[in-house]
């Protein structure tokens, strides 16, 4: 009975632990969600002070839209695990209330037989009534034991009864948790609705000036193909000094370590949210067309710094026509790469530390002076940041 009665609280208590860990943690994401989301209305009401729409202002939306989404589906989480702990808490008071059954019955029959023993034969008069001392000592003891027992059991059926009043309290607190969760759910989607009706406007009315959509795709090209070959440029320089020259091993080393932190990176900037994904993806707007990204973009708040993602060299510093300055620097075999900068604050040939700042993204006016940096790694072919760098 004991052991049943141990195994029902550490059960729940366990179970408790689990999902309270669980649900701090969605709890946190959340938290850390929403205040995107914060950045990202500051970023959308920079863009209406223009009064015009783009293509970056329609992925900041999509991204809004998309983290929005992901607080409901995080509330909807949080409302399974409760219901979970809802479930195997009554279970736990079940099974406890049949424990404390069982022990209040066993408690009142052992009490009844005790009363009617001493009324026949009073525990003195068991005990004098012994054939010798030995015999009286032992008769004493067991007495004493019997006593004890009683007492641990009345203790028990106590604890039990103060386990069971707090497993209905906490099983109230969380019915209490999930009416709230359901109230801020069903705000949450409303707002949602909202902001997809938003996002629907915006497509419809860019889905309008498709000739000057195609325009800005295809300089958009041009200017990622300017970037495409000055990147194979100097990486083909590079390439032909290292048949000549094999890796130092500090180079080796760097690149060995760049390889060690993948998805642990620090973001070239230090505050900002992905527009342009990498690889091919259809266009937000255009049937039928599709964009191949060797890179992302990422657009920030106001004036930003550019910062490096690891130690290592600046191999070289290009301007590019439409892309300001490109920012290259090597990792061991690993190459980083930072288009649309200005006031570079690096020279070629130099070393450079984590997050050491290189130069600033550009502010683009006709976007109330946000910027966005477009930022590439290359090991033999372009690689996907977003597998590199840390989950923001």
């Amino acid at each position: 009975m004991r052991l049943r009665i141990l195994f029902n609280i550490i059960l729940l208590s366990l179970f408790a632990i689990a999902t309270g860990q669980t649900r701090s943690e969605l709890e946190e994401q959340r938290k850390k969600t929403l205040d995107e989301i914060t950045y990202v209305d500051n970023l959308l009401k920079n863009t209406e002070k223009q009064k015009s729409e783009s293509i970056n202002s329609l992925r900041i939306l999509g991204k809004k839209v998309n983290l929005r989404e992901s607080i409901i589906s995080g509330m909807g989480q949080e409302i399974d695990l409760l219901n979970e702990r809802i479930d195997i808490n009554r279970l736990a008071i079940d099974l406890m209330e049949s424990d404390l059954q069982i022990l209040k019955e066993d408690y009142s029959r052992a009490i009844i037989n005790s009363y009617k023993l001493k009324k026949i034969n009073p525990e003195i008069v068991y005990v004098l009534s012994a054939r010798d001392f030995n015999q009286g000592y032992k008769r004493l003891k067991y007495l004493q034991q019997v006593s004890k027992f009683r007492r641990n059991e009345s203790e028990i059926i106590s604890q039990l009864k103060l386990e069971i009043e707090s497993t209905k309290e906490k099983l109230e607190n969380d019915l209490g948790k999930i009416s709230d969760l359901r109230h801020r759910e069903v705000q949450q989607k409303e707002i949602l609705q909202g902001e997809q009706q938003i996002k629907t406007k915006v497509v419809k009315n860019l889905g309008n000036k498709e000739k000057q959509l195609k325009k800005e795709l295809e300089e958009k090209k041009i200017i990622a193909n300017r970037i495409e070959r000055a990147i194979a440029r100097i990486i083909e320089e590079e390439r032909k000094k290292s048949i000549k020259n094999e890796l130092t091993p500090e180079q080796k080393l760097i690149g060995d370590d760049f390889s060690v932190n993948k998805g642990r990176l620090p973001w070239p900037v230090e505050k900002g949210i992905i527009t342009n994904h990498f690889g091919v993806h259809k266009h937000p707007v255009l049937k039928y067309v599709t964009e191949n990204n060797f890179g992302i973009e990422i657009t920030s708040s106001g004036r930003n710094s550019a910062r490096s993602i690891f130690k290592g060299e600046v191999t070289a510093i290009t301007a590019i026509s439409g892309a300001n300055m490109t920012v290259i620097i090597r990792h061991g075999n690993y190459y980083s790469v930072y288009t649309n900068l200005v006031n570079v604050k690096v020279k070629k040939g130099e070393k450079v530390d984590t997050k050491q700042i290189i130069g600033e993204v550009y502010q683009d006016p006709s976007a109330n002076y946000n910027s966005t940096i477009k930022f590439m790694i290359f090991e033999k072919q372009y690689l996907d940041p977003e597998l590199w760098i840390a989950k923001n």
